[in-house]
């Protein structure tokens, strides 16, 4: 994801000479492309993300069109009040992009762990928070951040992403959700690093015979309510799939709506518990350890309605 991110950096880059790319002393083997054909428009702002963000809007109001890209929870958590002032009360059109969603970076243990950052970013007045579900969303994520007229986040892995899209050519809008698979009865509606999950929970259910219905929901602010609207015409159970905390992620935007709307389908979340992971070890083994793998989404799944 973040090769498809930078590479598509570079091409509006060409064709925009008010591009311009922050970084906070991260991004090395990645970056280096971009500051070598537009050293005028690559600032590294070192360790000092309260002041990147600060430059970023300085940049902003003098009509540049501006991207901010560090580890998620530097550029999410260590400058909150610089992202809730300078860019979200003033509605600057600045894209925030976060590397290491979830436990992308499981080995460095919570301090760098990103399981808070779609709550913090989606309770932000004026903040799009986009989450792409793979490197061909992440694409069109970042060519239609463009037309935003204020902030937006933008929650990225960082690479080996798989992808369940079949063509590169996807129909992308912001606030607007994919149906990777339709289906009936029961509906899987991932999240960023888990639509492959959902994926491949999906092609172990329908062995059982429940072909269920498989979203990326890519916006989390603002969630696309008619889809879910629609999806519970179709199905009894809708389970959202997200490597974020329970409280405030997706998970939380999708069971709005469903209560706000009176809407006919139960929930289920798969998401980590309101804690803080006990261990440390591999993306994959800290998944394992909070029942966010295919196998078992398929199991609690089959367990909820058989």
């Amino acid at each position: 994801m973040r090769r498809a991110f930078i590479n598509t950096l570079l091409e509006l880059a060409e064709k925009d000479p008010d591009l311009y790319l922050l970084t906070g002393d991260t991004g090395f083997t990645i970056l280096e492309e971009f500051q070598k054909r537009f050293p005028g428009r690559y600032y590294n702002i070192g360790i000092s993300e309260a002041a990147m963000i600060g430059v970023s809007a300085g940049l902003a109001m003098s009509g540049k069109t501006v991207f901010v890209y560090t580890i998620v929870p530097f550029v999410t958590m260590r400058c909150f009040e610089q992202v809730r002032i300078d860019l979200c009360y003033q509605n600057l059109p600045v894209k925030l992009v976060g590397v290491g969603q979830g436990f992308t970076y499981g080995t460095a243990g919570a301090t760098h762990h990103a399981i808070e950052d779609i709550a913090i970013m989606r309770a932000l007045p004026n903040m799009t928070v986009i989450c792409p579900g793979g490197p061909i969303e992440t694409k069109k994520a970042v060519e239609e951040s463009m037309k935003l007229s204020g902030p937006c986040y933008i929650r990225l892995g960082k690479s080996g992403e798989a992808t369940v899209h079949e063509s590169s050519d996807i129909s992308f809008t912001i606030g607007k959700g994919i149906k990777v698979r339709d289906g009936e009865g029961v509906a899987l509606v991932a999240t960023s690093n888990m639509v492959p999950v959902a994926a491949e929970a999906a092609d172990l259910l329908k062995k059982e015979g429940i072909d269920p219905v498989v979203v990326s929901m890519h916006t989390v602010k603002p969630v696309d309510r008619e889809l879910i609207a629609d999806l519970s015409q179709s199905c009894f159970l809708i389970a959202t799939l997200e490597e974020h905390n329970v409280i405030g992620g997706l998970g939380s935007a999708v069971g709005d709506v469903i209560l706000e709307e009176d809407l006919p389908v139960r929930l289920v979340k798969f998401a980590i518990p309101d804690v803080y992971a006990p261990v440390v070890g591999s993306q994959q083994y800290l998944r394992e350890q909070f029942g966010l793998t295919p196998g078992q989404v398929f199991s609690r799944i089959k367990n909820e309605i058989l």
